[in-house]
């Protein structure tokens, strides 16, 4: 991967200090980006910062939580007063299933949707959709204006976001979504692209405790969080121009491949037509 295709783009990374963020955080900087990571722990960032001294892109963080409508204003206003602009933004920052039925692989029963308090249902909405939304807005004038921008939304398998014990992750997946393709065709002619980017089961404390992907290992395999990399990076590149409205699956992507046949072979169309095309 060259140290030189991201030169001079300015990326926001929410969710940036651990697990798929971190791996997509460290991939933009050794393309040579400039990245805005956001997370909520400082502990996070000062590892990320550590990590991405080698590489050759610049990196700036910021602790924030994203269900504030305050700190998503401070991401944004950082990353233009660091780098004097934004390019991509990456809305990677979820709570997943782990986060809503703790330790659900060790339960003998399916976890029910009315276990839920209010306040996780709350938190996974603000999280998964309405920050992303409203980050979103927040960029999406500036990049109009440039004329060239990205929105890189992580998603899940649609089979995923409504099998049973979902609730609320894969509706707030599925709002994601949908709100997508429409951002998509609002944004038509301007130069911005909206994708989405399914990492798959990846091996993180996002999917689940080590303890349970112990257990889920022995019956499928886990995706290693690092090939989240090459595809976030073909997205956020000038080589990615004119693909919009698709979703990619990142657990299919050769990262030895080339980048244009990847998007192609590990893409498909955004949304809920489920036809062939």
């Amino acid at each position: 991967m060259s140290s030189e295709r991201l030169k001079g783009k300015s990326v926001v990374v929410t969710g940036g200090g651990r697990g798929l963020g971190r791996e997509m955080v460290l991939a933009l900087l050794a393309a040579g980006a400039r990245v805005t990571a956001a997370a909520r722990s400082a502990d996070q960032l000062a590892s990320l910062a550590e990590a991405g001294k080698a590489l050759s892109g610049e990196l700036q963080t910021i602790t924030a939580d994203i269900r504030k409508s305050d700190d998503c204003a401070n991401i944004v206003d950082a990353a233009r007063e660091g780098f004097g602009a934004i390019h991509v933004l990456v809305n990677n920052a979820g709570l997943t299933m782990a986060y809503i039925y703790p330790k659900r692989h060790l339960r003998e029963d399916t976890p029910k949707f009315w276990e839920v308090s209010d306040s996780t249902v709350e938190d996974v909405l603000d999280t998964n959709f309405i920050a992303a939304d409203r980050l979103t807005r927040m960029v999406a004038p500036e990049m109009v204006a440039q004329g060239w921008g990205r929105i890189i939304n992580l998603t899940t398998k649609i089979e995923i976001m409504n099998r049973a014990a979902s609730a609320p992750y894969g509706g707030s997946k599925a709002a994601l979504e949908m709100t997508s393709e429409v951002w998509m065709k609002d944004l038509e002619g301007t130069g911005v692209t909206v994708n989405m980017l399914n990492p798959g089961a990846a091996d993180t404390d996002g999917f689940a405790s080590k303890e349970e992907r112990e257990l889920v290992a022995k019956k499928m395999p886990l995706i290693d969080p690092a090939c989240i990399g090459a595809p976030v990076v073909w997205l956020a590149s000038d080589a990615s121009d004119g693909f919009t409205g698709r979703r990619f699956d990142a657990e299919f992507w050769d990262a030895g491949g080339d980048a244009a046949e990847q998007a192609k072979r590990t893409g498909s169309p955004m949304g809920f037509d489920l036809k062939s095309e």
